[in-house]
């Protein structure tokens, strides 16, 4: 392990022991909601780092699949214990917030980053391109029952069917898709593991176990910290628990941008979007069914709106295959009236 590993993991351990204080000190609900939160997105670059290791050992396509996945633990365990405090509403901003968050926000960072360093950067890439349009058809099926609850369809009265039948459907694209996206083609270089196999399973468990007492700190604070700051629970999860759970790819996507490899750009940051559409919300959704809660995709009808939004204008920016800083800007401004627009509620 290298020296910057060694400093990751002192920090990741100090935050967590200041969170745990914080909450068993009963700390100001401010206080404690943001120590928790801090601590989530280090612990969620431990995770990826741990993850980026791992997958050093199996191949790059591979590894991409991995830290896309594994990198959602933490905000899968912050779903999970919403669900069990019946904070639905927070959840569902949550996650379509991680999707907004990565297709507008963070594409838009990367495309400043890059294009004040290296100007216009094109990714003619087939794999980014189905990674778009795929994001895009999900956002289509998540919005669904949210449509047919704003039009009063017959299918309104059958919210918790249709999800199912949605989250369903989602959960077998995302396995038809798998091979596609194992076999990868190009992608990019893995460095050569630094940690020793044992150490990096370590980590990793050690990584995922933190963050699951982190998040239910996270959300025990979370309700009076929101009401104490005048911040909707809306806007807690659709802009709080969406960045702070998607750390990892934030910042590797940004990087490479910075590199000038905008393809692996572009792939990190729209494919953690396409995990939580095609994998991280069905799956919560079927895991709700043992919650006296369910989750179900019936949204507030301005989080689908945005929703289609985001995922619509991220397909056409990466159809168009480059990039420039102005582009960026842009989706960053559009990323700022969205999360505004929820500031009071959904």
């Amino acid at each position: 392990m290298t020296r910057r590993d060694v400093i990751e993991l002192a920090v990741a351990g100090v935050l967590l022991a200041v969170a745990g204080v914080a909450h068993f000190a009963a700390a100001t609900p401010v206080l404690t909601f943001a120590l928790a939160a801090f601590a989530i997105a280090v612990l969620a670059r431990l995770v990826g780092g741990a993850t980026e290791q791992l997958g050093s050992r199996v191949g790059s396509s591979v590894a991409s699949v991995i830290q896309s996945a594994l990198g959602n633990l933490p905000e899968l365990f912050i779903a999970l214990f919403a669900i069990r405090e019946g904070l639905i509403r927070v959840v569902q901003a949550a996650l379509v917030g991680s999707i907004i968050a990565n297709s507008v926000l963070v594409l838009g960072i990367a495309f400043v980053a890059g294009g004040l360093r290296h100007g216009t950067q094109k990714f003619d890439s087939p794999r980014a391109r189905m990674i778009a349009t795929l994001t895009a058809m999900a956002a289509a099926i998540l919005a669904l029952p949210t449509l047919a609850n704003a039009f009063h369809a017959p299918a309104a009265t059958h919210s918790k069917s249709l999800s199912l039948i949605c989250a369903g459907v989602l959960l077998v694209l995302f396995f038809l898709t798998l091979p596609y996206f194992l076999a990868g083609g190009e992608s990019a270089s893995v460095e050569p593991a630094r940690w020793t196999l044992l150490t990096t399973v370590v980590v990793l468990a050690s990584a995922g176990i933190a963050a699951a007492f982190v998040s239910d700190w996270f959300v025990s604070a979370l309700r009076p910290a929101t009401e104490t700051l005048g911040m909707s629970e809306a806007f807690a999860g659709l802009v709080v628990v969406a960045i702070a759970g998607n750390a990892v790819e934030n910042v590797v996507g940004v990087q490479f941008a910075m590199r000038n490899r905008a393809e692996f750009a572009v792939s990190v940051i729209v494919n953690s979007s396409l995990q939580i559409a095609l994998f991280l919300t069905p799956v919560l959704v079927f895991a709700s069914l043992f919650f006296a809660t369910t989750l179900t995709l019936a949204f507030p009808t301005l989080l689908a709106i945005a929703l289609l939004m985001a995922a619509g204008i991220a397909a056409l920016v990466v159809y168009d295959g480059e990039s420039t800083w102005e582009e960026g800007a842009i989706l960053i401004g559009l990323y700022v009236v969205i999360a505004a627009s929820f500031w009071w509620g959904a």
